[in-house]
């Protein structure tokens, strides 16, 4: 069996093209009866062998940060940076274990951004250099590994270092608690589009960035617009109800229009909140949550069954210059 890293590997030694990698895709798509498009893939576990190796992998970190927290903390977390990058350099760069990698680089990163929170003190100038210092990081981390989900961990990093550089350079800043991370979330959106239009039929690696772009960006988006709603006020009244269902009916749209189902996730658990609050209020206490998730979970299945269908009905409404930059039902 094949996997996606095989072929991104066959095409770095020029033993095949991009086009021919592009054919056999399609070819083996068709074989498969499942279209090329529209199935949001992403490189996760190749085999119980990515397992075994995190689960070593996570072992040696831990061991390392410990014995090197015995002289000084700082110490501790700067080894884990060492030991993640060195153990990347074969999980990650010569094996290509999908798993691995992952973890690996946010032991590196989380490594670099404890190491500055612990040298410096704790101030929000701090968090501003630290946060900064994890998104050089990162990048560097890109520039020789290229695993996908280091520029959603970059951005994190550069949205962190901002808002601890607003909180720092403007005490209002601290009342933001809606219009900073929304503001963040629509930033990380449009990166991730841009990723995302980038490669429309999803056959690269740029598919991937985009993927965990989007799961950072629905968090950032979503809970400030919940927030303000009041949905963790306690109390739900109908009108919240309705204006949250109306609220996720939108995001459906969106989610379907650039087949992404990230935002969906990241909503689902406000509406099933919203709700079995609301049924408790009307007396239905035991199985509020049951009937809840029952009901949503239902819409979501048959979401799922029917997504293409769905998603073509919702790209009619779409003018042609958007559509041709979303990626194609096929």
């Amino acid at each position: 069996m094949y996997t996606e890293e095989d072929i991104d590997s066959a095409i770095a030694a020029g033993v095949i093209t991009d086009d021919m990698a592009a054919a056999f895709r399609t070819h083996v798509a068709k074989l498969r009866r499942g279209p090329a498009v529209d199935e949001e893939h992403f490189r996760l576990v190749t085999g119980f062998n990515d397992i075994f190796v995190v689960i070593a992998c996570l072992l040696l970190l831990a061991s390392v940060a410990w014995i090197g927290a015995a002289s000084e903390r700082w110490f501790g977390a700067a080894a884990v940076s060492v030991a993640a990058w060195g153990l990347a350099e074969f999980f990650t760069r010569k094996r290509r274990m999908a798993l691995p990698a992952i973890i690996l680089l946010l032991a590196f990163i989380g490594g670099v951004l404890a190491t500055g929170l612990l040298l410096l003190e704790k101030t929000p100038q701090t968090l501003v250099a630290a946060s900064a210092f994890a998104a050089v990081a990162a990048w560097l981390h890109w520039l020789r590994f290229h695993v996908p989900i280091t520029v959603a961990a970059g951005a994190a990093s550069i949205v962190g270092s901002i808002v601890a550089l607003l909180i720092f350079a403007v005490p209002e800043a601290k009342n933001w608690t809606t219009a900073i991370p929304l503001t963040a979330g629509f930033a990380v959106f449009a990166l991730a589009m841009g990723w995302d239009t980038s490669d429309t039929a999803r056959q690269t690696r740029r598919s991937d960035v985009a993927f965990w772009l989007h799961l950072l960006a629905a968090p950032l988006l979503v809970h400030p617009v919940f927030a303000s709603l009041g949905v963790f006020s306690g109390k739900t009244t109908l009108e919240q109800a309705i204006a949250v269902i109306l609220l996720y009916i939108a995001i459906a749209f969106v989610s379907l229009c650039i087949d992404r189902r990230a935002l969906m996730v990241s909503a689902l658990i406000y509406v099933l909140y919203a709700f079995s609050t609301l049924l408790k209020q009307y007396g239905v206490i035991s199985l509020s949550f049951a009937i809840t998730a029952l009901i949503i979970g239902s819409a979501l299945l048959l979401l799922s069954a029917f997504w293409h269908p769905s998603r073509a009905f919702v790209l009619k409404f779409l003018p042609h210059i958007v559509k041709k930059r979303l990626a194609p039902i096929r």
